[in-house]
């Protein structure tokens, strides 16, 4: 069931209990519970990670350190404007904090007053039971002209939906739990994966 936003706002308010909901800076909960909506807007940090473009040939998705090798960061203050180019990709972050509880989980999707000015917003879409801290967002430009964003833009909802209440084991515990600046992560090779790509070498020899 997803939540309007009357019951999150009342979930907001209810800060006394062992396992709340966070959003922190909190949203305005008079205006978030009279909007009939059933989503929080999220607003665009200050922080960004782009690829350096002439330092690769290919991007190795496996290779741990890519984010100190092959990515760099940018700081934009409040006030000032970062601009993404057409074809253009970069991580953004959310200025706001969650934290979820153990009953809740939740999905991010762009707005689509950006969307129609060529602006895709997009996580790894599913929050999950557990999570601290900030969003990472991934900024695509798949407009013809460059697009000027500001920090402290309203940038995308957070929708939430209850699941099944779960014990302190099986709440999430990702790389990502705490970041606050956006996080290019780590693809791992499962033993499937190896398995298939010595298979397939044997096959070859």
């Amino acid at each position: 069931m997803i939540l309007k936003t009357d019951k999150i706002a009342d979930l907001l308010r209810k800060q006394d209990t062992k396992d709340p909901l966070v959003i922190s800076p909190c949203p305005d909960l008079d205006e978030l519970e009279k909007s009939g909506s059933t989503s929080v807007d999220l607003r665009l940090g200050t922080w960004f990670v782009t690829p350096w473009q002439t330092r690769m040939t290919h991007l190795q998705l496996a290779e741990q350190d890519m984010q100190e090798k092959l990515m760099q960061t940018y700081y934009v203050s409040f006030g000032n404007e970062y601009y993404l180019h057409p074809g253009c990709f970069a991580l953004g972050v959310t200025i706001e904090w969650l934290r979820l509880p153990k009953d809740l989980a939740g999905y991010v999707i762009g707005k689509s007053s950006w969307g129609r000015r060529g602006l895709i917003i997009a996580t790894a879409a599913g929050v999950h039971p557990g999570f601290k801290g900030c969003l990472t967002l991934e900024l695509s430009n798949v407009g013809e002209i460059p697009i000027a964003i500001s920090p402290g833009i309203k940038i995308c909802q957070l929708c939430l939906h209850k699941v099944d209440r779960m014990n302190s084991d099986e709440i999430d515990k990702s790389e990502f739990i705490g970041q606050r600046k956006p996080t290019l992560g780590k693809i791992k090779v499962d033993a499937i994966s190896e398995k298939l790509s010595t298979a397939y070498s044997l096959k070859n020899e």
